[in-house]
């Protein structure tokens, strides 16, 4: 009897047991647990070990803290000026109050994708298609404000919203894709016309330049020449002056003065001058020179006879 009765306690203790492991819960880090008592709403468990209270207590629901992503299938949306276009949206949400969240709306997905459906139809029936095609970021911004203040009371909190595509009817795409290739036809047009514009641009610049460099040796040129005869001058009469200082110095009588200066006009004689003025001095000096070479030519004819 006794054996019996250690059986049936090794029994309860080890009922007892697995009851309390199996009530003994951990939340995880960006996880929270609803918990409910009899029924009723009792609190929510954030990260930790917790004990629950068998039959008593009861998890009603385990929320995800972290951001989460929504992508809805297309909607067909009407825009002002009667076209019909398929638009899909992509929403990125996070719970911020798992009580909210639990008790606040029931399918709290299919609410957000109804409501975004509806929001996305209001929005686009006030703008033509154009906008629609050119306005993405307008569009994201009001959908956000607007999901994001329709959650709010669903402890859901809307981050971001993004228009994923958006896909006109088939003639109008195929209008826009005309459109756009004579774009691209038209801008390949304008950079042909300006490479070749800049080619000629590029092609008088060298000409220009290297006329410019022509012109500067031809000037450089006629410097350095006019710089060596400026020196020949300056040479030619620095000797003169050095024979004349010479000259002086040996204090010459006024038949060799006379005789320099018929050398001086014989060598002006010899350039490209066709009349030469001679000063009366010179001309009775050059008579007298030339009476002395008669005579000694006379002499010479004497000696040979």
């Amino acid at each position: 009897m006794p054996y019996a009765k250690v059986i049936v306690w090794l029994i309860v203790i080890i009922i007892v047991l697995i009851v309390i492991i199996k009530n003994i819960r951990i939340v995880q880090q960006s996880k929270a647990f609803v918990i409910e008592r009899l029924g009723a709403y009792h609190a929510v468990w954030g990260v930790g070990l917790h004990f629950k209270i068998p039959i008593f207590e009861r998890v009603a629901k385990i929320v995800s803290l972290k951001e989460q992503v929504a992508d809805f299938p297309p909607q067909p949306v009407i825009t002002k000026d009667n076209v019909t276009i398929q638009i899909d949206t992509v929403l990125y949400f996070q719970i911020t109050d798992p009580r909210l969240y639990t008790y606040g709306v029931e399918h709290p997905m299919s609410a957000i994708e109804n409501l975004s459906a509806t929001t996305l139809r209001n929005i686009i029936g006030e703008l033509e298609l154009d906008q629609t095609l050119t306005s993405r970021d307008i569009i994201n911004s009001k959908m956000r404000a607007i999901l994001d203040e329709a959650t709010d009371p669903w402890g859901i909190k809307v981050n971001r919203v993004e228009l994923k595509n958006i896909t006109p009817p088939r003639e109008i795409q195929e209008a826009m894709e005309k459109q756009m290739k004579a774009e691209r036809e038209r801008r390949e047009a304008i950079l042909q016309a300006e490479g070749t514009k800049q080619s000629q641009i590029l092609e008088a610049e060298g000409i220009k330049q290297a006329l410019i460099l022509k012109a500067d040796g031809e000037k450089q040129a006629r410097i350095m020449a006019a710089e060596a005869e400026a020196e020949a001058i300056t040479k030619v009469q620095k000797a003169l002056a050095d024979s004349l200082h010479m000259l002086n110095e040996a204090n010459p009588n006024e038949q060799v003065i006379k005789l320099k200066a018929l050398e001086a006009f014989r060598t002006a004689a010899n350039g490209k001058a066709t009349k030469i003025i001679i000063p009366s001095e010179i001309q009775g000096l050059a008579g007298l020179a030339a009476s002395a070479k008669t005579l000694l030519e006379k002499d010479e004819t004497t000696e040979s006879k």
